[in-house]
């Protein structure tokens, strides 16, 4: 019986990794980025007018204690949600920037 495998086509050459990601990966992400950090933006500044129209007043003092943290916490929170979105969308901007400069070759030693 003749072998089988002389028939079929030799199998094609596999790519060595996953495909880059293009320079309008890198914008679209970036723009995506800055516009979540635009709303967190929003959320945070009306997260402390809420607060500013509204402090917690308890005549406890271990409720305010409790009520003064969770309102550090919420103010906090948004804010860093906003920092961290506005941080990667100029990153990805720059990483957008990199992608569109010609890549010079190494110099090998």
């Amino acid at each position: 019986m003749a072998d089988m495998n002389t028939d079929q086509n030799p199998p094609a050459p596999q790519e060595a990794g996953p495909p880059r990601k293009g320079p309008l990966s890198f914008l679209s992400g970036s723009i995506t980025a800055a516009l979540l950090g635009w709303l967190c933006l929003g959320l945070s500044q009306r997260v402390v007018a809420h607060y500013a129209l509204h402090p917690p007043v308890f005549a406890a003092a271990f409720a305010q204690s409790i009520a003064t943290a969770i309102k550090t916490l919420a103010v906090g929170m948004c804010f860093l949600a906003t920092f961290s979105f506005g941080f990667i969308a100029i990153g990805l901007f720059l990483v957008f920037i990199r992608s569109l400069l010609p890549i010079k070759a190494e110099e090998s030693a």
